[in-house]
């Protein structure tokens, strides 16, 4: 084998181990409990929630968010129903008049 050929088979190797190590996890196919789970044990998560949708998940508690966002509570679906999560959201002070 040449050395370009050799270079060629680690290069597509490499790309195909570091692009599924990097895949968004799917809510949908995954319980409440296990989306908890990975959301908490990151700090911080992508997650695809649908077809064509993805969102940033965070945990309630801690500083993934940037100022002036804070943890908002959520809904995504998961493989047994809706689960409650948090992303980060801009607060909303709708103060009286």
């Amino acid at each position: 084998m040449t050395s370009q050929t050799i270079a060629w088979i680690i290069g597509t190797a490499l790309f195909a181990a570091t692009s599924t190590a990097y895949a968004r996890p799917d809510t949908r196919s995954m319980s409440c409990e296990e989306t908890q789970h990975l959301i908490q044990s990151h700090h911080s998560a992508v997650l695809t929630t649908g077809r064509n949708t993805y969102d940033r998940y965070v945990r309630q508690y801690g500083n993934e968010c940037d100022w002036p966002e804070v943890p908002v509570a959520a809904s995504v679906p998961t493989r047994d129903g809706q689960c409650r999560v948090y992303w980060c959201r801009e607060p909303v002070f709708d103060f009286p008049n």
